[in-house]
């Protein structure tokens, strides 16, 4: 049995999370503002702006999980909202370290949250770990959050993990395609020409857990399937698995009138090719390598 504290961990992928960390016999202990939101594990109130007696939980801990951080694509991107996207990251990051500093000598694992949007849009360049980061607002947050989480590495086993799309009905991305592709109004965003690097969930969750197990998993890695999509072959997928046309596109101009140029290019009509080469060279095997199958799992599920 583990000591795991989870900051994040009653949202889309860290509340299935907790509920198999349990599953498994590990003691677990959620983070969070409002105890009522924790429907699994032991809530612990915190607030990421002054340390408490939520520290020692993180402090005692042999793993902390750090998924903490407003969604962000929960809105248009306003000013004030680039602000809490940003914001809430590096407080929760910066008091998780700064919580774990307690006790130095304590071994631990710290698993940090990144995404795949670290780097940017880049076209059809195949991108693995070593590639460099790229440029824009998505870019710039993570970098900050990875050089954060690195601040504990004095005093824990790090790993980063770079999410791409994650895939279940119940949240994300997907459970907001579902209803226009059930409809028949589903189909590619702009060009459709970009690249999707997806994952399913249960692929992150198994992902997480290998991390925890293993203790030679460090550094950072890709946490995407190894095979990414194009978006057209992505809405063409989806609506194949939901037996629905899927020709209906979303002009780019009408993305970038309802979120702002900045959103839509960035998150919808920007795309990155991205490859898991760090976990795969060191033996991890996604269950749901391929998208068709994820995609029946994921509606199913």
């Amino acid at each position: 049995m583990k000591r795991i504290v989870v900051a994040g961990g009653s949202g889309f992928i860290g509340e299935p999370l907790v509920r198999r960390l349990l599953a498994r016999g590990d003691d677990v202990a959620v983070l969070t503002r409002n105890s009522p939101n924790v429907r699994a594990g032991r809530a612990v109130v915190w607030n990421p702006l002054t340390q408490g007696s939520w520290s020692d939980e993180v402090a005692n801990a042999d793993v902390v999980i750090n998924l903490a951080g407003e969604n962000v694509g929960g809105g248009r991107w306003t000013e004030a909202r680039k602000k809490r996207i940003m914001g809430s990251r590096v407080a929760a990051t910066s008091a998780l370290v700064e919580a774990m500093l307690h006790k130095p000598d304590h071994p631990r694992t710290f698993i940090s949250a990144s995404a795949s949007g670290f780097y940017g849009d880049r076209g059809d360049e195949p991108l693995d770990e070593n590639s460099i980061a790229g440029t824009g607002f998505l870019a710039e947050v993570t970098k900050k959050w990875e050089e954060l989480a690195r601040g504990a590495e004095p005093f824990a086993r790090v790993v980063i993990l770079r999410f791409g799309v994650v895939l279940a009905k119940d949240g994300g991305a997907l459970a907001k395609l579902l209803l226009p592709f059930r409809l028949g109004a589903g189909g590619p965003m702009g060009s459709g020409q970009q690249w999707m690097p997806w994952i399913d969930r249960d692929d992150i969750l198994r992902i997480i857990e290998w991390s925890i197990d293993r203790d030679a998993t460090r550094g950072t890695y890709n946490a995407t399937a190894p095979n990414p999509a194009r978006n057209r072959d992505f809405a063409r997928t989806l609506g194949r698995v939901l037996h629905r046309p899927a020709f209906v596109p979303t002009p780019a101009f009408a993305l970038r009138l309802a979120l702002g140029s900045e959103m839509a290019n960035e998150m919808l009509l920007g795309g990155q090719r991205v490859l898991p080469k760090h976990a795969q060279n060191e033996g991890f095997e996604f269950a749901y390598p391929d998208l068709e199958p994820s995609l029946k799992h994921s509606v199913s599920g």
